[in-house]
């Protein structure tokens, strides 16, 4: 059974730089053609893909969000890491993580819980 808990503070001031991170049972993040991504959901409005790191590190940005967004990974804990600088009200929204399997195109099997995070202004 794979299981994907994200964590970090639930609250965050304008300006400062999100931190979350993805701890992944069941499953290795280096297995061959899986992608652990974030995505978010503001209140009241669709999701939204943040991007990914994938199985060899590489990484993959939401345009519109690339030049706040970075990912990281530590294999030996098995997590995952999303950082979201310049943060302003409008990243407030529920994060979550997720892992995407595939080759050219992706399907989602599994995500966590989400977790909340509101940036005060």
């Amino acid at each position: 059974q794979v299981q994907l808990q994200e964590s970090g503070p639930g609250l965050v001031k304008s300006s400062q730089t999100l931190s979350l991170t993805c701890t992944v049972s069941g499953a290795s993040i280096t297995t061959n053609y899986y992608y652990w991504s974030w995505t978010r959901q503001p209140p009241g409005k669709g999701l939204e893909w943040v991007g990914a790191i994938g199985f060899s590190g590489g990484t993959y940005y939401n345009p519109s969000l690339e030049s706040r967004t970075s990912f990281s990974r530590d294999t030996s804990k098995n997590q995952f890491t999303l950082q979201l600088s310049s943060v302003t009200p409008e990243d407030t929204a529920t994060y979550y993580c997720a892992r995407a399997a595939g080759a050219s195109t992706w399907s989602y099997d599994y995500w966590g819980q989400g977790t909340q995070v509101t940036v005060s202004s």
